[in-house]
């Protein structure tokens, strides 16, 4: 029988909060007389991890999906596995370090039921992260509010409707963000505010330099900017080379500059400002055709456990 929730958990050195967070979740759907479904995603932990999940499989062989992944694709790349292997019509995506308690499942299922949404957010009124991580996740946060005109608030704790799910899945590329994907798709998202709890146990699997380079994939990915500062920057320089050209004409006119000098600058000028301007321009054409010719898929399957 097909569940009505499936709950995607992507998996990364958490061996010891694997077991906990399955009891508590199950416990969920129980009080609320919900069949469920959990997607476990090993995205290659270092841990014994896989062990557990394989242990919780047979514990649990009707409820649970266990997946580990050939090498570590991240996060999201690891959430879109599941999102492929589950069958609930309703899909709720949660970390794997009980830092969001199970419980708060609930108000996410609340949420949707009286706003009818695509897409349910939790967000935290206040994150237990480090000072450092608070302020990548902000960094992210902000970035994708200013360039990918989101509303900001998102976070990994989220419920999907199967219908959602089903466009996002069409995509193949090899870096996944797929909160920019959920945006293209739908504006009726809705948001209900959660807890965040401490992390218990080890450290984050995000560290500051994971941080940066998500965010760089992110602005490559999925915008234009880079390309454009070029194109608005060799347009720029231009019309600079443009004013100082003539300012260096009249100083030869005025004040006699040495004959070859004024010559020189300009042209050197000119011509590196309509250089910067075609790269950028050229780049435009490049981004569009690597996006339609990047076929690498997102991830790669070791083992499988239904």
């Amino acid at each position: 029988m097909t569940p009505e929730y499936s709950v995607i958990v992507p998996v990364y050195n958490s061996e010891q909060t694997l077991g906990e967070l399955y009891d508590r979740t199950a416990a969920v759907f129980a009080s609320g007389g919900y069949s469920f479904e959990m997607v476990f995603v090993d995205d290659f932990s270092q841990d014994k991890s896989w062990e557990v999940l394989v242990q919780l499989k047979k514990l649990h062989p009707e409820t649970i999906t266990a997946i580990k992944l050939a090498k570590n694709f991240g996060q999201h790349n690891a959430i879109f596995c599941g999102m492929e292997h589950a069958q609930g019509e309703l899909m709720i995506t949660i970390d794997d370090d009980l830092q969001i308690p199970p419980e708060e499942i609930t108000k996410l299922i609340q949420v949707f039921h009286d706003k009818d949404a695509d897409l349910v957010y939790g967000y935290f009124g206040k994150k237990k992260h480090s000072l450092i991580r608070n302020l990548g996740s902000y960094f992210i946060k902000k970035s994708s509010r200013i360039l990918l005109n989101s509303p900001g608030e998102g976070s990994s704790f989220r419920l999907i409707t199967r219908s959602l799910a089903v466009n996002i899945l069409k995509h193949q590329q090899h870096f996944m963000y797929i909160d920019e994907l959920f945006l293209w798709y739908t504006s009726n998202i809705a948001f209900t505010e959660v807890k965040h709890q401490k992390r218990a146990v080890h450290r984050s699997g995000y560290s500051t330099w994971k941080l940066f380079q998500l965010s760089a994939n992110i602005v490559i990915y999925y915008t234009a900017v880079p390309l454009r500062i070029m194109t608005y920057g060799g347009f720029v320089l231009s019309v600079l080379s443009f004013i100082t050209g003539i300012r260096f004409i009249i100083n030869k006119m005025v004040h006699d500059v040495p004959l070859g000098y004024t010559s020189l600058i300009v042209a050197i000028l000119f011509s590196t400002s309509i250089i910067m301007l075609c790269l950028g321009l050229i780049g435009e054409y490049l981004s569009r055709i690597y996006q339609v010719q990047n076929k690498k898929p997102p991830y790669s399957i070791k083992k499988i456990l239904k």
